[in-house]
Order: structure tokens, then C-alpha cells, then sequence
């Protein structure tokens, strides 16, 4: 647990986590990184991993507080990452349905003079079974690039869910229990500044 910093820099350039930080009123920059992420291992450590490599690589500046996240889809002991084109993105939705996975992050947080804080959490995520109508249905909407399982819970994804038990946005990509665990201050710090 550490205090936020003046600055937010979010070592991220997803659109989904950058709109729930919109969406909660944190003032924050956008700085990507190029962390060369890790892909094998247990999913909460790979997840950690690439959250701490990915805030590392950014943090430069005094007085910012800088977040890393790393979201992976596991099922059955293999991670289900980002598909590289349309045949690994119908293997990896073939793989889902009808079971339950789960959504892992990795959150690690860095302040000026205080040392890494991470945390990590877990969502089971329970599909539909999928027959070839809906997988061809979801393929063509294209809303599995870039998507670690291949899907996206917060659009047109929402329709081979079944269920989930967990942190919604911990699905989306960030988890916003966890961010505010590690800075608890944030948004009240935010509110504070937009006053000022």
C-alpha cells in the first residue's frame, strides 16, 4: 500500500483501461511500454511479472506514481493470450466454451522511494457453449484482436458469457479493487485536485 504521487502515468496503451480510469475521474498520462512480456508460466505469476516489467520500463520522472497492468485468460494450466489471427482466435474461443476460466492480473504500482507494490486477482469467467454459428458470429465482429482469450466481456464478448464470480473489471482489464488496495488515496486525492 503506498500514497499516489502528483502524476498517474498509466504504463498502458489499452483503450479499456485508460476509460476506466476516465470513467472513476483520475487524472492520469498514457505512457506504453515496450516491455517484452512474458507468455509461459502460472498465470498469477506471468500476470505480476508483466505488470512490474511494464511499469519499470516507464518510470523516469520525480514525483509520479506509475501502474503497470498485465491481464491473462487461463484455463486448465495454459494461458490463453493475445490470438495472432482469425484460426488461433476460433481455437482459443473453441477452447472456452462451455467451461470456466480464469482472468488473472498483475497490478504493480511505483512511487518515488518506496519499493514496488504489487497485488494480483482472479476472476472466473464461465462461457456459453459455443456452437459454430456464434463463434462465426463473434469472429467477424473482429473484437478478439488484441484480446488476451480472444474475447472482450465489456462489448459484443458479453453474449458467450455464462457467468462470472469476481471483479468485472478485472475482466475488462483493470481491477479497480485492487488499483485503489495499492493506492488507497487516489481517487479521494484526485477529487481534491480537480477542487484545487
Amino acid at each position: 500500500m503506498v500514497a499516489a504521487a502528483n502524476q498517474l502515468v498509466l504504463a498502458s496503451k489499452s483503450p479499456q483501461r485508460r476509460a476506466i480510469l476516465e470513467a472513476l475521474g483520475v487524472s492520469f498520462a498514457v505512457r506504453p511500454s515496450d516491455f517484452s512480456e512474458v507468455s509461459q508460466g502460472e498465470a498469477h505469476g506471468v500476470a505480476l511479472a508483466n505488470a512490474l516489467g511494464k511499469a519499470l520500463a516507464v518510470a523516469r520522472e520525480a514525483g509520479e506514481t506509475v501502474v503497470g497492468v498485465d491481464t491473462v485468460v487461463s484455463l486448465g494450466g495454459r494461458l490463453w493470450g493475445k490470438p495472432a489471427d482469425e484460426p488461433q482466435a476460433r481455437a482459443t474461443l473453441a477452447a472456452l466454451s462451455a467451461q470456466t476460466h480464469m482472468v488473472v492480473s498483475g497490478v504493480a504500482v511505483l512511487v518515488e522511494g518506496a519499493a514496488p507494490a504489487t497485488a494480483t486477482t482472479a476472476t472466473a469467467v464461465s462461457f456459453r457453449e459455443l456452437d459454430e454459428a456464434m463463434l462465426e458470429w463473434y469472429l467477424r465482429s473482429g473484437e478478439w484482436r488484441e484480446r488476451a482469450g480472444a474475447y472482450a466481456i465489456q462489448g459484443a464478448g458479453s453474449a458467450l458469457v455464462h457467468s462470472i464470480s469476481g471483479d468485472w473489471t478485472n475482466v475488462v482489464g483493470l481491477p479497480v479493487g485492487t488499483l485503489l488496495q495499492l493506492l488507497p488515496g487516489l481517487l479521494l486525492q484526485q477529487s481534491s485536485q480537480q477542487r484545487g
